[in-house]
């Protein structure tokens, strides 16, 4: 039986997802996109080089949810800032059954809703007025964390880089999911080469019925794909690597190895992730290793350039409210005081501001 998927945003990861659903005979996989992608797609469709070879399948574009219709699985792929103006055209993809799988990076739109924490109200970093909560029915919402590393070297064209990596899992927890262990191997960074077995901050579980269905058809595709009893904590995993690494490369121009090769800014990155780790401790997102220990593993990865840093290389806006932004206004949210975090922030914003990559 074909099942319908709608890719949100065909860039770096939207258009991995969606080249490699393309290949499956059952998948009907679609794109909302605009302007130079949308008109890559229809003229080549799905496009993506890795591992020395070049994928190539047919790609429905539309710049109108409405022309595509309800789906099964809907792959929201943009930049955390275009979200909030996007979410209220995205209501004709939606129906009754459909799942809807953010693959964005940072902090999502839905962890207030999961998290009791924070009561339910939305985070003015990344969902100002709370319209992305109103648009997207909470319910619909599958948690995913990436693990995989891909760029685009033009509109509609995706080079795989490293990485097979997705955790999924429900917003509110696996029924009967227990705290995880210490979470071990490689970081979580912008795209670590390794399995997200060696992420996962809680224990693999067997998910609910949606959860396998999604994950069935990702595995398919050539993903490695971890059912995780707590989403949440495996977002804030993530988050605590990127939370430093992204702005300071942004700021600095430099790759991780030499960030963390500078004793000085080394211990910054220290600071700002224990500031991190007791706001996690607030929320229930625990971080059960030492910054120093994750550099040690981060330090693996060489000279790798962050999502951030290149963004900012290609004139792109950045997306510091959701990887920084966000973690400072929860900090706020839970009482905890996080100079070091809102000194990075200040800065990578008047930084981005000056060249017209984050609003005014």
């Amino acid at each position: 039986m074909t099942f319908k998927v709608c890719i949100v945003g065909a860039g770096a990861i939207g258009g991995l997802v969606g080249a490699r659903l393309a290949a499956l005979a059952d998948a009907q996989v679609s794109a909302l996109a605009r302007g130079a992608t949308l008109a890559a797609l229809r003229q080549h469709g799905w496009r993506l080089h890795e591992g020395g070879q070049r994928l190539q399948a047919p790609a429905r574009a539309e710049e109108d949810a409405g022309a595509l219709g309800t789906q099964d699985l809907v792959v929201i792929a943009v930049k955390g800032p275009s979200l909030p103006a996007l979410a209220p055209k995205l209501a004709p993809l939606i129906g009754p059954g459909t799942v809807v799988l953010p693959a964005m990076n940072g902090v999502p739109w839905w962890f207030s809703q999961a998290m009791p924490a924070l009561h339910g109200e939305p985070l003015a970093s990344v969902d100002p007025g709370g319209v992305v909560a109103r648009s997207v029915p909470f319910g619909a919402v599958l948690g995913c964390v990436v693990h995989v590393s891909s760029s685009t070297s033009e509109p509609g064209v995706v080079q795989h880089r490293m990485g097979q990596g997705l955790i999924i899992g429900e917003p509110l927890g696996e029924p009967g999911g227990r705290p995880g262990g210490r979470p071990g191997g490689r970081p979580g960074g912008d795209g670590p080469p390794a399995g997200p077995a060696t992420f996962a901050a809680t224990p693999v579980v067997a998910g609910t019925a949606r959860v396998r269905q999604v994950a069935d058809w990702l595995r398919r595709a050539r993903f490695e794909v971890t059912v995780s009893a707590d989403v949440k904590r495996d977002a804030w995993y993530k988050l605590w690597g990127n939370l430093t690494m992204n702005p300071v490369s942004a700021l600095t121009g430099a790759t991780i190895d030499q960030v963390l090769a500078d004793e000085l800014v080394r211990d910054l990155c220290s600071g700002a992730m224990r500031e991190a780790a007791r706001v996690g401790e607030q929320i229930g997102c625990p971080i059960e290793q030492s910054p120093e220990d994750r550099h040690a593993v981060t330090a693996k990865l060489g000279a790798f350039k962050t999502s951030m840093l290149q963004d900012v290389e290609a004139g792109r806006p950045i997306e510091l409210d959701a990887i920084v932004g966000a973690v400072h206004e929860i900090g706020r949210r839970v009482r905890v005081d996080t100079p070091v975090i809102d000194g990075l922030l200040g800065l990578t914003r008047l930084f981005a501001r000056t060249r017209g990559l984050y609003p005014a």
